[in-house]
């Protein structure tokens, strides 16, 4: 399943890439986050608590940041398992400056969902990572403004 989307936060480029790949704002800023250990340069272990639909569980998994390109793009990898099913993804974030003090994030990946989870997730995905994206930018841009106060 492919997923793609935009957020516009209200920030230099420079600051955004940096909260991106800050350990404590993805910590504060993915919903349901239980668990981020670093276990590398730019790999983690990762529990998250998410419900898809009805089906809600623990998923206990990896990221990897790869790639970067700063402060422009990287590659991201993410995989999970738990109770609910399985996820795994591959992607793409971009960052450009709008020339405002703003920047787009362009993000876009393909996602594998399987077990109980999948079958909700083929009607559901699309909108729930949306929501999750979403919140996540959004508190990403929270970070950056209380930083700047």
């Amino acid at each position: 399943m492919k997923i793609s989307g935009s957020y516009t936060v209200n920030a230099e480029q420079q600051a955004v890439w940096d909260r991106l790949l800050d350990p404590d704002t993805l910590w504060n800023c993915l919903p349901g986050v239980q668990k981020l250990d670093k276990t590398g340069e730019n790999e983690y272990d990762l529990a998250m608590n998410v419900g898809v639909g009805m089906i809600k569980g623990t998923y206990e998994g990896k990221v990897r940041i790869s790639d970067l390109n700063e402060p422009h793009d990287y590659q991201m990898y993410v995989e999970g398992s738990g109770r609910p099913g399985f996820v795994k993804g591959t992607g793409k974030i971009e960052l450009a400056d709008q020339g405002d003090g703003t920047t787009e994030i362009t993000y876009a990946g393909d996602v594998e969902v399987g077990g109980p989870v999948g079958s909700v997730a083929q009607r559901m995905l699309g909108s729930v990572s949306k929501r999750i994206v979403d919140q996540f930018f959004s508190c990403v841009e929270e970070q950056i403004n209380k930083q700047g106060s």
